[in-house]
């Protein structure tokens, strides 16, 4: 019964890891950086496939439909400052790289695949730091640490909540064993 809670906290830790992946980031006023999205489908046609980057769920930052950039709609404050990298399409990565980052950039990206028979979100959070002119842009060790994100929240009560749950379940055991053999040991 006890290996059986184990695989089954085991199979909860894993299925939320798929299911919320995050990636932290974390760029410079002024700098630039590389929001990562990928799929590991290869064998979903280009021509089918639909990108869609926002941030903090609603500004368009870019989109790629069948191949093509298209940044008409794009929101202002990503004009001519995300970029995609057009020849790593084929392998299905569609990171893009803000450059000129400011304060504003600072939140949750979201990067949506889409196909008619596949779909994939993958979220990118980025943090965004001062730059010191001082040390020539070089950051300290405190600022080089990277902030806990929800996910690793989630990690951390989903293990806690598994503990719990085995020890209840491994007391109720013991509890119903204990109370079972006192009345098969009790007269009749």
């Amino acid at each position: 019964m006890i290996i059986s809670c184990c695989f089954l906290c085991v199979f909860i830790t894993v299925v939320v890891n798929k299911v919320c992946p995050q990636v932290t980031v974390q760029g410079f006023i002024g700098g630039s950086v590389v929001l990562p999205c990928s799929s590991t489908k290869h064998d979903l046609e280009l021509q089918d496939i639909a990108v869609h980057w926002r941030h903090n769920g609603s500004k368009k930052v870019y989109d790629i439909i069948s191949g093509k950039d298209l940044v008409e709609q794009q929101d202002q404050q990503y004009k001519n400052r995300a970029e995609t990298f057009p020849e790593e399409y084929e392998r299905r990565n569609f990171s893009i790289k803000l450059i000129d980052l400011t304060h504003a950039d600072e939140g949750q990206f979201i990067c949506f695949i889409t196909h008619t028979s596949y779909s994939k979100q993958e979220t990118v959070r980025l943090f965004i730091n001062e730059s010191t002119v001082e040390t020539g842009n070089q950051s300290t060790e405190e600022e080089n640490q990277v902030p806990e994100t929800q996910t690793d929240w989630m990690k951390i009560l989903l293990i806690c909540v598994c503990i719990a749950l085995s020890v209840i379940i491994f007391l109720s055991i013991a509890y119903f064993l204990i109370r079972w053999r006192r009345r098969a040991q009790a007269p009749l």
